[in-house]
């Protein structure tokens, strides 16, 4: 199991766009070279900037309450799991109506589960967070950009951030196993994605995340 005093932390404003952690997540050993991680860039019209897409690991999972043949499962200490390759009827169900858009339907000639349609995604690494090791792309990511440890070892290298891990779309709130820095001085205590979105994107995800880059 996840040691319990272990987060994950996403710093958007860190991210330099280098990739690193996408080449690293593919050598996971689970992950059977295929990277369950992406980069999407804010607002291509006005920024390069970029920001880790890793699975949220949302306590009440939306992907596996829409799942019909019960192929997701989320473990005890909170990760949600790729599809159960023998449960996966590759509906995409879960593809769909994930709020963060994480998950993807591997499939063809060059997957690594070629013949088959199989949704995968990011798994925080189980193989290693299980053991007590750090996610692959937390231990490349040169920024700082994704964080694994302590929220004290977080607070005390960060001194002007604060996590938060819930989040808004629309009339769903989803809280998360996986934590976002915002300014210490920020009121937000729930990142209201849908009502930002509508507005500029880009103050959502760098305006909130205003920290001095290393």
């Amino acid at each position: 199991m996840v040691p319990e005093r272990m987060e994950f932390f996403i710093d958007a404003n860190r991210c330099i766009g280098c990739n690193a952690c996408f080449q690293a997540c593919s050598e996971c050993d689970t992950h059977k070279g295929v990277s369950m991680i992406h980069l999407e860039t804010i607002n291509r019209e006005r920024s390069v900037q970029t920001v880790p897409v890793v699975c949220m690991h949302c306590d009440d999972p939306t992907c596996a309450q829409v799942c019909p043949a019960d192929a997701i499962k989320r473990t005890p200490d909170g990760v949600v799991q790729t599809a159960r390759k023998s449960r996966c009827i590759a509906c995409s169900n879960c593809v769909l109506a994930c709020p963060f858009g994480v998950p993807k339907m591997e499939s063809g000639r060059g997957s690594p589960v070629s013949g088959f349609n199989l949704m995968m995604k990011c798994d925080m690494c189980y193989d290693r967070t299980s053991v007590g090791k750090k996610p692959m792309c937390a231990t490349v990511c040169p920024s700082g950009a994704l964080f694994y440890g302590t929220r004290e070892q977080m607070l005390k290298e960060r001194p002007r951030s604060r996590p938060i891990n819930e989040f808004r779309f629309g009339q769903q709130s989803v809280k998360t196993k996986v934590n976002v820095l915002v300014p210490r001085e920020s009121a937000v205590d729930q990142l209201r994605v849908t009502d930002a979105l509508e507005s500029e994107p880009d103050i959502l995800l760098l305006g909130m995340y205003q920290e001095d880059a290393p």
